[in-house]
């Protein structure tokens, strides 16, 4: 089966944004998508990325701009200052670290993952939600049909922090310099708004597949 992989954070806007346009292309090209939540603070000024709250006030300005032009046309709810968004550096580094987590812990018990992340996302940056806090993601987790408690008992085991690592140094050994990046083949294709060649590079792929 042809694979897909997504290295992001789940506390990007972008990644939210792509969730329904990722999720209609996964079903019709029949393809594996792997989620790889990965140290987005450690790799990206590794490899030429540029924080988006360490960039100058027109820059952040034009990003607003975007996220709300992007929400619009896509028809996705978008909270451009979420309440629990940290647009400084955070008190916990780790803040949106859990609840990638929380992802790779249940694609690792053989579970769908993408609803959760999706869901964790629009809680971020619709919903206004703390994903930072444990009860918080397991009532995410709960809603969407996940068993909650179990997976945030997860998030820090030994498995789940090891295939986080692994990610990272996916991330960082592809140049991945922002998220979302996808990834088919070693070709890494750089935000939601490139999901249109991704479309078309898998739909080449299968073509070339057929007998």
């Amino acid at each position: 089966m042809i694979e897909l992989h997504c290295y992001y954070s789940l506390s990007s806007p972008w990644a939210y944004l792509a969730g329904p346009q990722l999720q209609d292309i996964v079903r019709r090209h029949r393809v594996r998508l792997l989620l790889k939540p990965f140290d987005f603070q450690a790799v990206v000024p590794k490899t030429g990325g540029v924080p988006i709250r360490t960039r100058v006030a027109p820059r952040r300005a034009y990003h607003d701009l975007e996220l709300q032009r992007w929400s619009e046309y896509l028809g996705l709810p978008l909270v451009l200052k979420p309440r629990h968004y940290p647009h400084q550096m955070p008190a916990d580094p780790n803040w949106n670290k859990y609840a990638g987590w929380m992802v790779i812990a249940a694609q690792d018990q053989g579970l769908d993952a993408f609803p959760l992340s999706h869901a964790i996302l629009r809680a971020v940056w619709a919903e206004e939600r703390d994903i930072a806090l444990p009860e918080t993601r397991r009532q995410i987790a709960d809603e969407n049909g996940y068993d909650g408690a179990a997976l945030v008992a997860a998030e820090q085991s030994p498995r789940v922090q090891d295939l986080y690592r692994t990610y990272s140094d996916e991330a960082l050994a592809l140049g991945v310099f922002g998220a979302p990046s996808f990834v088919l083949d070693g070709e890494i294709f750089w935000g939601q708004d490139r999901l249109g060649f991704v479309d078309r590079a898998l739909a080449k792929k299968r073509a070339g597949l057929k007998p």
